[in-house]
């Protein structure tokens, strides 16, 4: 018993250390963007689904399926910390190409209206919620990731999916998260 709990705690010290030196390693060179022809002009995102589409002239142009917060599908985001992924209407507004996981795209969360709600109730509504690849270092997990919610209300798909969405997301993409 004694060497099994030793044998789990090393697992998980080693892999706390993988964890924090990959994040800082960082994703690499992001892709080119595609040719406007091939871009989104809109993002729709259905969470109980669990699957985003890339939409061009309202037309889906790929479909990804998706991990989310911790939370799942339980509703809206309310404030910091609730492992919630928003739904609304929102902007893709910036990119990271050295997050934590491989790439990111910001989503324009909080908007007005949520931060007027977390205010009422005294909260702080968070923020940094990104369409994102696994966290650095651990892609070769792929798909299995699917097989539970666990970003902190974040939009998750794998790496390869990842490349393919920042080449072909401008800045300035609307995105509709859905119940």
């Amino acid at each position: 018993m004694k060497r099994l709990i030793l044998t789990v705690a090393f697992v998980l010290v080693a892999g706390f250390g993988y964890t924090r030196i990959m994040a800082k390693a960082g994703s690499g060179d992001p892709p080119e963007m595609a040719a406007t022809t091939e871009t989104a002009d809109e993002i729709r995102v259905e969470k109980a689904r669990r699957q985003m589409v890339l939409l061009r002239q309202g037309q889906p142009i790929d479909t990804y399926g998706i991990s989310l917060g911790g939370r799942g599908d339980d509703g809206h985001k309310q404030r910091e910390g609730d492992e919630r992924t928003p739904e609304g209407h929102y902007v893709i507004d910036w990119r990271n190409p050295h997050s934590m996981a491989h790439l990111s795209l910001h989503i324009s969360y909080p908007n007005g209206a949520d931060k007027r709600a977390a205010e009422e109730r005294g909260y702080s509504p968070g923020g940094n919620i990104m369409i994102h690849g696994l966290p650095n270092g651990w892609g070769w997990l792929g798909p299995l990731h699917h097989l539970w919610d666990w970003t902190d209300g974040c939009i998750a798909v794998t790496d390869t999916e990842m490349r393919d969405i920042w080449a072909r997301v401008p800045d300035g993409t609307p995105i509709e998260i859905l119940p």
